[in-house]
């Protein structure tokens, strides 16, 4: 579970690189202002969250832990943010909006090679109360990632002499696995086998501009499309009417040698930030690197892996623990730069080091 979780694309340069980028921030911290009341409110797609950040859209989340989704939604609603189920998920579309109905949901797709059942997910989401749909767009096909052919992930998972010796390892999680539903794509029909070849027969290497008007046009709620990578692809996104768009690489997972997103934040915040609210993802480990990217233009930030690791490691109890740190790392950020609100984050308090360069 931890190596699906922590691992990227071939050399995993992507995600390395997504990661030092946050490195290359230089702050500028103004003192003697009074900080001592903080707010990180923040809008998201029309509507007011309570921290500057989202949990991402991640699948095989049952795999992590036997209380999957609902697990991360309920933290998600007690904290005050969105979170967003993956057409990979392990929790039904139904099922999650049943187990938590508070929790402002999202639901995110990639363009399927099946068009009906494109808009079978459409109305299953907006039937359930999920006012965001998230267009993924970086994954055409699947990536290639060495730690999941080197171990051989399948869903559900299969029994080798190596999983019989982790299954000695981790007993409880064996126990919780074969005592609770059968772990699948719980918004799919056909899941068995190999993932990387099972995500590939999914998607559509097809795939243009074309099918997300089709979609702003058969879709009522928000619309935010994930996976930009270059200036170009944001502009001619923003021209198909989207509401938002997320800067991401998908966490490395996909195309190695990639860019990092947080250096082309300042840019497209630039270009497009007053038409359309733009997001990022990829390398944030803290709430100071949320921070900058907040500086740097972006409206909020989706976290991925930090969840999954809470997840891991205990359940919800661990995903209620990585929200409480990041929050609390986000305000003591801030304060320490001399501001007490989200709108005061500026590139006069952050910039990358190659910028001044």
């Amino acid at each position: 579970m931890f190596e699906y979780t922590d691992g990227a694309a071939l050399s995993e340069s992507t995600l390395r690189r997504s990661r030092d980028a946050y490195r290359s921030v230089e702050f500028t911290p103004r003192v003697l202002r009074d900080v001592s009341d903080v707010d990180l409110t923040v809008e998201m797609m029309g509507r007011s969250s309570r921290l500057p950040f989202a949990f991402a859209p991640t699948g095989f989340t049952r795999m992590m832990n036997h209380v999957g989704e609902p697990a991360v939604a309920r933290v998600a609603a007690e904290r005050g943010i969105p979170y967003s189920l993956s057409t990979f998920g392990t929790t039904s579309i139904e099922d999650l909006a049943a187990a938590s109905p508070v929790t402002r949901r999202g639901f995110q797709r990639y363009v399927s090679r099946d068009r009906a059942q494109a808009e079978d997910f459409m109305r299953r989401a907006d039937a359930n109360g999920y006012d965001t749909l998230i267009l993924t767009v970086d994954t055409v096909v699947g990536g290639i990632r060495r730690r999941e052919i080197r171990n051989g992930l399948t869903i559900p998972p299969q029994l080798r002499l190596s999983t019989m010796a982790e299954m000695a390892l981790h007993p409880r999680w064996w126990l919780n696995a074969l005592t609770t539903p059968p772990l699948s794509f719980a918004n799919l029909t056909s899941t068995d086998g190999a993932v990387g070849a099972m995500v590939t027969r999914v998607l559509d290497p097809g795939v243009t501009g074309a099918d997300i008007a089709w979609i702003r046009d058969n879709w009522s709620g928000k619309l935010m499309v994930k996976g930009i990578q270059c200036l170009d692809d944001a502009l001619m996104v923003a021209e198909l009417g989207v509401d938002a768009i997320v800067l991401s690489n998908h966490g490395g997972r996909q195309l190695d040698m990639g860019r990092a997103p947080l250096e082309l934040l300042p840019e497209v915040a630039d270009a497009i930030g007053d038409e359309v609210e733009v997001y990022i993802d990829g390398g944030i480990t803290s709430g100071t690197d949320i921070v900058a990217a907040l500086a740097l233009g972006a409206r909020g930030t989706f976290v991925g892996r930090a969840y999954l690791y809470g997840l891991m490691a205990g359940g919800y109890d661990g995903v209620a623990r990585v929200a409480e740190i990041l929050e609390k790392e986000i305000r003591v950020t801030m304060q320490l730069l001399g501001v007490t609100r989200v709108s005061e984050l500026n590139r006069n308090v952050a910039r990358l080091r190659s910028e001044s360069s």
